[in-house]
């Protein structure tokens, strides 16, 4: 069950970057390329599928605009190409590479990082954000599922599904600290389009456990 239960969670994150990143106009059909650039994304535009870029950016914008927090992403396929003696070395140099990384941010910020063949994430944040994110619980519920997922997804729509994931549930625990609701938030309530969509994920969650219980009840009766 929680094999099934985590396979749903990964469906909805994948399904999150291909739906709900369209405008809210149903009748428009999902852009093939967009053309866009985010200051947000201070590494990585060519990992993540530029629908989720649009979308990571108007909520960063808007977080920005209500509470001077910047939420940033530093996504790649390897840090550097360097060879580890061991586990730590590598931990201290990744650290360091970090470290590097935030130095020159504005404060209050958060960053977000990922490497692929590092098999490394991360989310740091400045002193003042320490009770507004819950930095394990985003990655272990909204980003790590969906990266370490064993199905047929290419690394490019998982990175793009899981960078959405995480940036929204960073964005969405800093707003709410600061009082504030976010519309562009893909949790949000504020719109039709987020109800409709609520709906339609709860149908797909409720039809996948229906049939699981089903093949489950049949496999038992042979």
């Amino acid at each position: 069950m929680k094999s099934f239960l985590n396979k749903i969670g990964v469906l909805f994150a994948l399904l999150l970057t291909l739906t709900a990143l369209t405008t809210a106009d149903t009748n428009a059909s999902v852009p093939k390329k967009i053309n866009i650039d985010s200051r947000f994304i201070l590494e990585g535009k060519k990992n993540i599928d530029p629908r989720a870029i649009e979308k990571i950016d108007a909520m960063g914008r808007e977080l920005f605009l209500k509470t001077g927090v910047s939420v940033y992403i530093y996504a790649t396929e390897r840090y550097q190409n360097i060879a580890f003696d061991n586990t730590k070395s590598k931990m201290e140099f990744i650290k360091s590479f970090e470290e590097n990384i935030t130095k020159d941010l504005k404060e209050p910020f958060a960053l977000l990082s990922v490497s692929v063949e590092d098999t490394h994430i991360n989310i740091r944040h400045s002193d003042d954000l320490k009770g507004a994110i819950d930095r394990d619980n985003i990655l272990d519920n909204n980003i790590i599922p969906v990266l370490a997922s064993k199905d047929k997804n290419s690394v490019y729509a998982k990175m793009s599904a899981a960078l959405l994931n995480g940036y929204a549930a960073i964005t969405d625990s800093v707003a709410e600290s600061k009082g504030v609701v976010l519309e562009s938030s893909i949790g949000s309530g504020g719109t039709t389009f987020s109800a409709i969509w609520r709906v339609f994920m709860y149908f797909i969650i409720v039809t996948g456990l229906l049939a699981y219980t089903y093949a489950v009840l049949k496999s038992r009766k042979k």
